[in-house]
């Protein structure tokens, strides 16, 4: 083989090219049957966003609160001792994601976890981060 330098092969650099270094390397198990993913390009884009969303520690809280009930953004920012402000925007960004859905009732808003599916999300990330602990 040749000593490459082309920017094909960005990883080959030598006459002789190992089969990490190379680009085409494939698993040696020729009976390993790869699945299509049941989920599309699109659903686990939306995925990535959720975690992104609640990966903030302080976004995460929120959700933590709002866990079988309803609560009200002045609620929120007293318990965190936070502005409104700050906690309206952590919950725009929540809602965005669809992670928290919001009703009003006269001049309050009240937010809640969008379904079960975020109360399990939440209960199983900090359950999960939480088995050290024990």
């Amino acid at each position: 083989m040749p000593l490459v330098t082309s920017a094909q092969e960005p990883y080959a650099v030598s006459n002789t090219v190992s089969k990490l270094e190379s680009p085409e390397a494939t698993c040696e198990h020729e009976d390993v049957v790869r699945p299509e993913s049941p989920y599309s390009d699109e659903a686990v884009e939306r995925a990535a966003g959720l975690f992104r969303a609640a990966g903030d520690p302080a976004r995460l809280r929120i959700l933590e609160r709002m866990m079988g009930r309803e609560v009200c953004v002045s609620e929120l920012a007293a318990v965190e001792s936070e502005a409104m402000s700050t906690v309206s925007q952590r919950l725009r960004l929540l809602r965005a994601d669809g992670l928290v859905s919001r009703r009003r009732e006269g001049r309050h808003v009240y937010y809640s976890l969008a379904d079960d599916h975020v109360a399990q999300l939440v209960k199983n990330a900090l359950d999960h981060a939480s088995e050290d602990e024990r």
